[in-house]
């Protein structure tokens, strides 16, 4: 069983940077990527950014330019490096791995990003 813990998250000011990290442990039996997703109270769960099987990045719209992901495969470990953070950005930030083909995927618990005006 694959289990993602996910760390770094805080409370920082607009303009501020966190990096977070996830961590996965077990045997996925599977090529993978990693994704960032985040969560808003009252909102639904969206995509920040992915770093596929063949190592190639993506990024949603929102945080293009400011949001960099990469990955320590090495590690089984993750890093969402957010720059330049807005209070929009203030969500619940969750960690997935997904296997390729969408066979199996495992989501993490979680780290709160608090960003403040």
């Amino acid at each position: 069983q694959v289990q993602l813990v996910e760390s770094g998250g805080g409370s920082v000011q607009t303009g501020g940077s966190l990096r977070l990290s996830c961590a996965a442990s077990g045997n996925t039996y599977c090529p993978y990527g990693m994704s960032w997703y985040r969560q808003a109270p009252g909102k639904e769960r969206e995509f920040v950014s992915v770093v596929r099987t063949d190592g190639s990045a993506g990024y949603a719209d929102s945080v293009k330019g400011r949001f960099t992901i990469s990955q320590d495969k090495a590690k089984n470990t993750a890093y969402l490096q957010m720059n330049s953070l807005k209070p929009e950005d203030t969500a619940m930030y969750y960690c997935k791995l997904y296997c390729s083909g969408g066979v199996r995927s495992y989501w993490g618990q979680g780290t709160q990003v608090t960003v403040s005006s």
